[in-house]
């Protein structure tokens, strides 16, 4: 009879087990750990950054149950290799492990680490052990014996037979010589391997880990009566180089709008004769693909970028992605604007400042496939002229997708090209910007006066996590940003910014002429313009 409870009868049956699966590609046999590989970054989501020539440390916690010895490598591919190389790790304590490799090409590189079972090495230790407490090894060097005899087996030529003599005749003296360990770590059982996580690595030039930048606006090269031309900028080359700059920035040289141009200090209306500003671009003349006639062709534009090369400068132009009103892409595709309840084209603003000049770029338009496309030849027009070096205005500005995509393609074609974030903004969407691709990336130096404040930032930048993808390129002026320091200082106050932008990283810029003048003037009291 079955048992009765206080809730009522209960079964005395067994119950009936399911049946069980183990996943084919499991291995029970497989008893080593890999795992905090360091460096990654977001957990292998986004590249570690590293310029060619640079030496990247690998470690990882490799380790395995019980008290067997265990083995680890790094394993590293570069662009084109089809296997893997290999380079041994040392155990650094508490089952941390330290390897790496040098990086020597440009692009996708992905690394590893591996581990096994050191079974030699395991007999081994143990076989010292117990001869230190005088316990009998017989058995222990047929043990031994055995696993020399498999390493023999897995190797080839004069290593095979060395191996197959030595466990043939093996003794307490062969086990423990440097000569056997050594022949046996060359030719491991590496049959129930772990590996960790593969982690992306991209590779620039080196130009994006040192890199010195002058700014200058080409129409202000000319007479005080006459448009400076592109012509002009290849004459000042020679100045340029002479102070050690290694990147020449351009400003956009393309066609400036004429509806809405502002006047001198952003004034809302213009005479005859106003330039413009020169982020206001399209116009007839044309878009992001054309130069400004008054400064020249993209056959000019060519001629400098040859002759910078030859001095070792890199022309760098801004990537703005935005329009003027009158820009062809306003009439040709509309829907990749902002249409306001009036029917009017939604212009730029940072409130308080209005930029009617302006039409920023509609990411979410219906037609962001055709959108994307076209912003990719942009960029790919300039490079076919020569450009490697993009400095982007406001890319916190445009969807983080896209830069993702298009970085990722331009450098599969072109993977020395060079991009330059130009993001004074909240903390985590710049260095989003940094993990999606950008080379480099503007920094908060500008605002940081006082040595506790540029002890903490740098000790961020350089210490922390953001090391390994965001590269800070620091600015102590630009065109739109005259700190109050650089007002009030004087030119000791620039020659103290200079030095520390220089010192505290290996990237740096400044807005050029109004530099090297101590231009310290604002537009108007209490304003950074």
């Amino acid at each position: 009879m079955a048992r009765q409870s206080r809730a009522g009868s209960e079964s005395t049956t067994a119950p009936r087990l399911r049946r069980v699966a183990i996943p084919a590609d499991v291995d029970g046999r497989r008893r080593v750990v890999v795992e905090d590989v360091w460096p990654r970054v977001f957990d292998g989501a986004f590249n570690v950054k590293r310029v060619v020539g640079d030496a990247v440390a690998v470690e990882a916690d490799v380790f395995a149950d019980g008290h067997d010895r265990v083995a680890a490598v790094v394993l590293h591919k570069g662009p084109g290799d089809r296997s893997w190389r290999e380079l041994p790790m040392v155990e650094l304590g508490n089952d941390r492990y330290r390897g790496g490799f040098t990086v020597d090409q440009v692009g996708a590189h992905t690394f590893a680490v591996a581990g096994w079972i050191d079974a030699f090495g395991t007999w081994r230790r143990g076989l010292e052990r117990k001869i230190a407490a005088g316990v009998d090894v017989a058995i222990d060097l047929r043990i031994g014996a055995e696993l020399v005899a498999h390493a023999a087996a897995r190797a080839k030529g004069a290593d095979g037979r060395r191996l197959s003599a030595l466990g043939a005749a093996l003794t307490v003296e062969t086990a423990l010589a440097d000569e056997l360990a050594t022949l046996v770590a060359r030719y491991p059982d590496r049959s129930h391997q772990a590996m960790g996580p593969e982690i992306p690595l991209w590779v620039d030039r080196d130009r994006a880990g040192f890199s010195a930048w002058y700014e200058l606006f080409p129409r202000s090269l000319g007479a005080p009566d006459r448009h400076g031309t592109l012509a002009d900028v290849e004459a000042h080359l020679d100045y340029v180089a002479g102070m050690g700059f290694d990147v020449l920035y351009l400003p956009p040289i393309h066609p400036i709008g004429r509806t809405k141009r502002k006047g001198p200090n952003n004034s809302v209306t213009s005479k005859p004769g106003d330039l413009g500003s020169p982020w206001a671009i399209g116009a007839s003349e044309g878009g992001h693909d054309a130069v400004h006639p008054e400064l020249g062709t993209v056959a000019d534009l060519e001629r400098l970028i040859g002759a910078a090369r030859e001095r070792g400068i890199d022309i760098a132009l801004d990537l703005a992605l935005q329009c003027a009103p009158d820009h062809p892409w306003v009439t040709e595709h509309p829907t990749w604007f902002r249409t306001r309840p009036d029917g009017s084209v939604q212009f730029a603003e940072n409130p308080p400042k209005r930029y009617e000049d302006i039409y920023p770029i509609d990411f979410e338009s219906a037609d962001w496939k055709d959108l994307w496309k076209a912003l990719h030849g942009v960029v790919s027009f300039w490079i076919d002229a020569g450009v490697r070096v993009f400095r982007v205005d406001n890319p916190h500005t445009k969807s983080f997708g896209f830069w993702e995509w298009l970085i990722a393609e331009i450098h599969s074609d072109a993977p020395d090209v060079l991009f330059l974030a130009e993001a004074f903004t909240r903390p985590k969407v710049m260095n989003r910007l940094a993990k999606i691709g950008f080379s480099q990336s503007y920094t908060y130096f500008t605002w940081r006066t006082t040595k506790w404040e540029l002890t903490e930032y740098f000790t961020e930048l350089t210490r922390g996590p953001q090391r390994e993808f965001f590269r800070p390129n620091p600015w102590p002026n630009t065109p739109d940003i005259l700190p109050e320091h650089l007002q009030t200082g004087g030119r000791a106050a620039f020659a103290a910014r200079l030095v520390l932008a220089a010192m505290l990283s290996s990237n740096y810029g400044v807005y050029g002429p109004a530099f090297e003048l101590a231009e310290g003037r604002p537009r108007e009291a209490g304003s950074e313009e």
